[in-house]
């Protein structure tokens, strides 16, 4: 598939000091017959990730996809802003960007299948409820107790740290969500089981927060690439302290402990991490 000629000199620009090339430069170019040749791309992808380049659809599918853009000006470098969007599972959705630099007469090869540790992918998580045995699974498999503080990281209507200290006499609940109705659900839940003092709730992407000091347990329900990325911060607790995550790993850190229980006919799969002494 080649790339339109309009779409790479309307919206492609070049690094470096010639600036903009207008569309009147290059057909100047053409007609002298300066040797322009086109650059191919091969982009490696989620098989069935939705792909735009500089905000246009493409229409290719598969894991890998190939374009080659309309004839390039030698020695100048182009780029081309691409984006990945794809749903891993039924209420996870990521976006994924890249820029692609490409000059005439080459091949670039670029893989979307692996994010940039400099460009955070876009991850959107749908609420889905945590039956409550599960929720009262998590917090026992998690051994929650007097003094702790459970963290539920995209915690919904707050079941998850409401229940830590209505239930299990944790000392203190935090919930975070990105969503301010399920901020506002949250608090409204933990004024109708009078544990309002115990609990607080935060909107705020999860990915941001910087650190969880105070945490000595750590509730998880997002899905394995959020699970992935909050890696760094997660090691960082307090040795004794646990995590637990409903269903989704973190990435290849082995669990300690895995448990299934069913509920309603539906297998649920929890599982625990301890930190370790340093």
């Amino acid at each position: 598939m080649q790339w339109g000629i309009r779409r790479c000199l309307g919206l492609l620009t070049v690094i470096g000091a010639l600036g903009l090339v207008s569309t009147n430069a290059q057909e100047r170019e053409e007609k002298q017959g300066d040797a322009a040749k086109p650059a191919t791309v091969i982009i490696k992808i989620v098989s069935d990730a939705k792909l735009t380049i500089d905000k246009e659809a493409t229409y290719q599918t598969g894991s890998t996809r190939k374009f080659n853009t309309p004839p390039l000006k030698p020695g100048v470098r182009y780029y081309y802003d691409a984006v990945a969007v794809w749903e891993p599972n039924n209420y996870t959705k990521i976006t994924r960007k890249r820029r692609i630099y490409v000059e005439a007469g080459k091949q670039v090869e670029v893989d979307l299948t692996k994010e940039d540790p400099n460009i955070k992918d876009d991850i959107v998580v749908r609420y889905v409820p945590t039956p409550m045995p599960v929720v009262e699974a998590m917090l026992k498999l998690a051994d929650v107790k007097e003094g702790d503080v459970v963290y539920d990281l995209g915690c919904g209507d707050g079941r998850i740290p409401i229940t830590a200290v209505a239930k299990f006499k944790a000392k203190r609940g935090v919930g975070v969500d990105i969503d301010p109705e399920r901020i506002k659900d949250s608090n409204e839940n933990a004024k109708k089981e009078k544990v309002e003092h115990l609990v607080e709730f935060r909107q705020e992407d999860v990915l941001k927060i910087k650190d969880l000091n105070d945490a000595s347990v750590v509730t998880l329900y997002m899905g394995d690439d959020l699970n992935r990325q909050l890696r760094p911060t997660l090691e960082k607790l307090k040795p004794g302290s646990r995590i637990v995550s409903h269903r989704f790993l973190i990435g290849d850190w082995k669990p300690d402990r895995t448990e299934e229980l069913e509920v309603n006919g539906v297998k649920f799969k929890l599982h625990l991490w301890v930190i370790k002494g340093q």
